[in-house]
């Protein structure tokens, strides 16, 4: 007995066959010649697929030729690959999607290439509390920044910056880095350092050329051979600050370093300071040093009696030898011994002088000498007054050969009786 064939409602022959032309079957078409597709060209037209998020209420005409393309199995061999090529979207995919009642229950997409702005928030902090510093929190809300801008150098002003001068705003910069004497404060401020930093040096070159002209020992150096760094060595200090508050240079025959006594130069704000001698000798420097001292105490005696030298660098003090010795002991007592040094009497008339560490003098400087057009000038006159002193030292602790003969034969005469 036959088994009677049951309807299918329209509704789902539909569906059906929906199914069937949105996956076509893979089997590879038949090729018509080149004679053939110019007589009878093909009508049908490749439309690509229509975006579900489009609006409804579209042509159905185009979804009948697509459709009609799929059940075709042609391809236009005129169109290219982009035009052809659709790729097919999955079954979960147009599950998702039917998921959605309205357009707005959709996800936007982002464009390709697009950021999303976040809003710029300015904030001022106390000092001790900037943004800047590690640490510091700004409590800002999602999607908030802070953006630090960096501060510039100060501007000259009126006072142009030259080469032969210390312009103030160099001095305005070492007087903020002692208030802020940490790393995270110099590295916002790095262009007022570069900038003082600059104009130090372009005046230590005008001042190795006064110098050279006041002591010819002195050669022609660069800047970066005669200055020291601003950092501090804290490995040994209590003082825990990372910078020095001041910019300094010296001058030797063999530039910043070496055993020869130097011309020293320091600018700082109420703390300039001009000297010469050498500070912290080595062993065997300061064993010499001594030793003339007890030999022949005349001729440091003799250079401190210089007139200029008791003027500027002694304090004023009048033409007495024993005030000059004790004016230069004072100015040396820093680290000076409290007893005789070994190998020394006690009752050595020159005691005084045996018991130093350092063998300097110099003069401070006031803020008003040091800026202007008169301070080259100024540091030169001071320089040249202790070019005699320098002479001295180098003449004990670094011979010339000339020199060495001259206090040998002194040493081996021996005085009349």
């Amino acid at each position: 007995m036959a088994r009677p064939k049951s309807k299918i409602p329209a509704s789902v022959a539909s569906i059906n066959h929906s199914k069937r032309t949105a996956h076509p079957t893979t089997e590879t078409p038949t090729r018509r010649s080149k004679r053939a597709k110019t007589l009878t060209p093909a009508v049908s037209q490749t439309t690509l697929r229509q975006s579900p998020y489009f609006a409804p209420g579209t042509d159905q005409s185009e979804t009948e030729s697509e459709n009609e393309k799929d059940e075709s199995g042609y391809e236009d061999e005129d169109k290219s690959i982009s035009e052809v090529f659709t790729p097919p979207e999955s079954e979960e995919e147009d599950d998702k999607e039917a998921d959605y009642t309205s357009e707005d229950d959709r996800p936007k997409k982002h464009k390709a290439g697009r950021k999303s702005v976040s809003s710029v928030v300015s904030i001022s902090a106390t000092k001790g509390k900037e943004l800047w510093r590690p640490g510091v929190k700004a409590d800002l809300a999602p999607g908030e920044q802070v953006f630090i801008k960096l501060p510039k150098a100060r501007q000259p002003g009126k006072t142009p910056y030259t080469d032969d001068t210390i312009h103030p705003n160099t001095m305005l910069f070492l007087s903020d880095l002692k208030q802020n004497n940490d790393r995270e404060w110099l590295k916002v401020h790095d262009a007022d350092y570069r900038q003082s930093l600059k104009d130090f040096d372009s005046f230590v070159e005008c001042l190795t050329e006064k110098i050279i002209e006041k002591d010819e020992t002195i050669p022609e150096l660069p800047a970066k051979d005669l200055t020291f760094r601003i950092y501090r060595d804290v490995r040994f200090s209590p003082d825990p600050t990372p910078y020095k508050t001041h910019f300094s240079a010296a001058w030797s025959r063999t530039g910043r370093k070496g055993p020869y006594a130097h011309y020293y130069v320091q600018i700082q704000p109420n703390g300039s300071f001009v000297g010469a001698g050498i500070w912290h000798p080595e062993a065997e420097p300061l064993a010499l040093l001594r030793r003339a001292v007890d030999r022949k105490s005349h001729k440091l005696k003799e250079v401190l009696m210089n007139s200029l030298i008791r003027k500027e660098l002694l304090g004023g003090i009048p033409k007495d030898e024993k005030e000059a010795v004790k004016a230069f002991c004072a100015g040396n007592s820093e680290n000076a011994l409290k007893s005789k040094p070994k190998g020394y009497d006690a009752k050595n008339p020159n005691v005084e002088l045996l018991r130093l560490r350092n063998y300097t003098m110099g003069c401070k400087l006031k803020d008003s000498e040091l800026l202007g057009l008169k301070a080259l000038t100024r540091i030169t006159e001071i320089i040249a007054i202790m070019t005699p002193f320098v002479t001295y030292l180098n003449s004990v602790v670094m011979p010339d050969d000339e020199e060495g003969e001259s206090e040998e034969d002194d040493e081996e005469e021996e005085p009349e009786e």
